[in-house]
């Protein structure tokens, strides 16, 4: 798991410092009938979608204070605690990601527009309205599960 979050890592940084876009494709390897393992592979194009397999890691999640609504992301979208978005520290913007409450096994998907500081110790900050759906919000930090969907 480790080394698939060092891959997407570098291909990240691989993006930013070259302007073309990696694309992971899912290559499914069956070894064993009763377990199926998938391995992602990449490769350089210049298209603008980023299509990623989906990858899962864990970690710690926040919420945006109310004293954010209306600010501007890095994106460039407005902060809406209406809206089911997070902040991430390398994902694409508006990647999906699904994103589940550890404790309760509650989930929400949520699109990303925003970015952490690269020396934040969470994983993500959820808007408000995610932070409810996966009941946080009394706990204001939650230890989850994030899986990037396509």
């Amino acid at each position: 798991m480790k080394k698939k979050l060092f891959i997407f890592a570098l291909a990240s940084l691989h993006i930013s410092l070259s302007g073309c876009i990696v694309t992971f494709q899912p290559v499914t390897i069956n070894t064993n009938p009763t377990k199926t393992t998938t391995q992602t592979t990449t490769k350089t194009t210049t298209t603008e979608k980023v299509e990623v397999a989906s990858v899962s890691s864990k970690g710690q999640a926040s919420y945006y204070n109310d004293k954010f609504q209306g600010a501007k992301t890095a994106s460039g979208e407005r902060y809406d605690k209406n809206k089911l978005t997070a902040a991430h520290k390398t994902l694409p913007f508006q990647t999906k990601v699904e994103v589940k409450n550890l404790k309760n096994n509650k989930s929400v998907i949520v699109i990303i527009n925003d970015r952490l500081p690269t020396t934040s110790k969470r994983e993500i900050d959820l808007s408000y309205k995610a932070a409810q759906q996966i009941d946080m919000v009394r706990d204001g930090v939650a230890q989850v599960e994030i899986k990037i969907l396509k």
